[in-house]
């Protein structure tokens, strides 16, 4: 039989460590590369693997997210295809989610609904590409009952990742560990490991039983990785997925396996960076496999001003519709829907989203500036690190993060 499918995305996080850029948004709904949210990477990824009954479980400062999925993701109904942003709705209690386990398990309704034969179920802050159809034949072929996607990731970063073990020559998980500092590298690779995505394959009634059971059990914390994929793996009933075979159509080899886990402002930034090069280590340009959004009606990203000492340039730029850069110099920067670069000003290596304002004669290095932020004439962002962490946030490898309606200072 055909395997039927119902997608779960857990959107629920705070995302507390991208602060300030989660001060009134959820984290799935940080926009990412001009014109994306975070949010969009994995419904892409579902829609293009040809999964079209989607839930995205919602709970922190959700209304951004909800209104971003409502307008964007309207799916054929007549194919019976929807993508519905499911808030916390308090049917087992007046309570909201204890965790990514008791999303599910408080969600049970929408299994019920849909009585899928398996249930696939993915994180919304993560950036990638991936067919899951590939993942859920492996499990379908496995018998198992839930597949993890892992991805390989240097030994050493072991303590940074739930770590999944394996035996010699074996896709059954032997162990799943949170952030071990005794790793053992994978058979055939010893100095490499397992990191999880954070990318589940159920079958449905596996899935329905364990999130049951772990209901019960008051010292759980009720997560997906910390509760209830040890609780497959020490039955036996636990595979992994190597995101390393999945292959995406239109994606260069050297693309193959990107994964970036964003859940920092460093990691936000430099994953931003990923994309800039000439060959970018993840390419937004893959008419096979897009990455959908919704698209403003904006006029197209324009440079003017062509005089001596007054030339708008960018270099190696990724512009966004509605975006100006006048007179200014932009270099490895990402500018949103309406950011404007006025006369005289310098950007470089920043981020800038939708409906930045940069000042004449103003400079930004190396800067992350929230929705409509306003950078004064001759302000300076990156220049003198020691003052802008008196006045801003500066993460730990000196990325000046500016939220939204913040202030900036002349």
């Amino acid at each position: 039989m055909t395997p039927t499918v119902l997608g779960i995305v857990l959107a629920g996080g705070e995302g507390k460590r991208l602060m300030p850029l989660t001060a009134d948004r959820a984290k799935p709904a940080v926009p990412f590369g001009g014109m994306y949210r975070m949010v969009d990477f994995v419904l892409s990824n579902l829609v293009n693997g040809g999964y079209r009954k989607l839930v995205v479980l919602t709970q922190y400062k959700s209304h951004s997210l909800d209104r971003h999925i409502t307008k964007t993701w309207r799916l054929s109904t007549l194919l019976d295809n929807y993508v519905a942003p499911v808030p916390a709705q308090q049917r087992l209690g007046p309570r909201w989610f204890a965790g990514s386990a008791d999303a599910i398990h408080q969600s049970r309704n929408l299994i019920d609904d849909e009585r899928p034969s398996h249930v696939v179920v993915f994180g919304a802050d993560h950036i990638y590409r991936m067919d899951p159809s590939q993942m859920l034949a492996q499990h379908v072929e496995s018998g198992a009952a839930v597949t993890v996607a892992g991805i390989r990731q240097p030994l050493s970063m072991a303590d940074q990742f739930g770590v999944i073990e394996v035996g010699a020559g074996s896709r059954r998980i032997s162990a799943f560990r949170e952030k071990p500092t005794d790793a053992q590298g994978l058979p055939d690779a010893p100095d490499e490991i397992f990191a999880s995505m954070g990318n589940y394959v159920f079958t449905t009634e596996a899935l329905v039983e364990a999130v049951a059971r772990d209901a019960q059990d008051e010292d759980s914390r009720h997560d997906m990785g910390g509760d209830i994929i040890p609780m497959l793996v020490e039955r036996g009933e636990a595979e992994v997925y190597d995101f390393r075979d999945n292959d995406v159509p239109g994606t260069p080899e050297a693309e193959r396996g990107y994964w970036r886990d964003v859940g920092t402002l460093d990691s936000y930034y430099d994953a931003h960076m990923d994309l800039l090069s000439v060959d970018p280590a993840f390419n937004l340009f893959n008419a096979r496999w897009p990455i959908y959004t919704a698209q403003d009606p904006l006029p197209p990203a324009r440079t003017v001003h062509g005089s001596a000492g007054r030339a708008g340039i960018a270099m190696e730029c990724l512009l966004s519709p509605g975006s100006v850069v006048s007179g200014s110099s932009v270099s490895r920067s990402i500018l949103a829907p309406g950011a404007h670069v006025h006369s005289w000003a310098q950007v470089d290596a920043s981020v800038l989203m939708q409906g930045v304002q940069v000042g004449r004669h103003a400079v930004v290095r190396n800067a992350i500036l929230d929705k409509n932020v306003v950078v004064p004439e001759r302000a300076t962002i990156g220049v003198d690190l020691d003052r802008d962490r008196e006045l801003y946030t500066v993460s730990d490898n000196g990325v000046v993060v500016i939220g939204k309606g913040q202030t900036v200072r002349a």
